[in-house]
């Protein structure tokens, strides 16, 4: 199987988000290339955002081009089998934390958002994971700062879309 085809199945499972999962199903017909920064048409993306084992804190990154709090996340690789997968790795080299585990019951949301040509569009494919106890946080090359937040402090720092991110793990965990 593919990561496209993986791609599909999980969408299709997703049962939240009714009009957007529509899009990005769209997007991946018209695209064999949907899951590739290559495609300018936009191109899937996976992310995670990471709770602490107490499960009353969130590691948001200060992303080094956007200067924004964000989840981890970034592109698909080819070395990537399952959307999950590269969620998962894209989390764990982002906050530099081994041993992450995604919640169960797949992808917790899904956000598209523009970005600079010639790409255009992320779709952003949006998983939850829980950190080990003891957990150690290390700041990547991609960051410019990785800081733990309460719950209540995260819609001081950063956008709606982290924070709808939040609220629907809340509401999972």
């Amino acid at each position: 199987m593919t990561l496209h085809d993986d791609a599909v199945l999980v969408l299709k499972a997703y049962d939240a988000q009714s009009e957007l999962r529509q899009t990005y199903l769209d997007h991946l017909a018209a695209h064999p290339d949907g899951m590739w920064k290559a495609c300018e048409a936009g191109h899937l993306t996976a992310s995670a955002l990471v709770v602490d084992a107490d499960r009353g804190r969130v590691l948001l990154t200060l992303h080094k081009k956007l200067n924004m709090w964000l989840q981890m996340g970034g592109h698909c690789e080819p070395g990537d089998a399952t959307v999950a997968s590269a969620a998962l790795r894209e989390a764990e080299e982002e906050s530099g934390i081994a041993g992450l585990t995604l919640l169960p019951g797949g992808p917790v949301r899904l956000d598209r958002h523009p970005i600079p040509a010639p790409c255009n569009w992320h779709l952003d494919v949006q998983y939850a994971a829980l950190a080990p106890s003891g957990s150690v946080e290390a700041i990547s090359d991609e960051s410019l700062d990785l800081r733990w937040f309460g719950y209540d402090g995260v819609a001081e720092v950063a956008d709606a879309s982290v924070v709808d991110l939040l609220e629907a793990t809340r509401a999972r965990l």
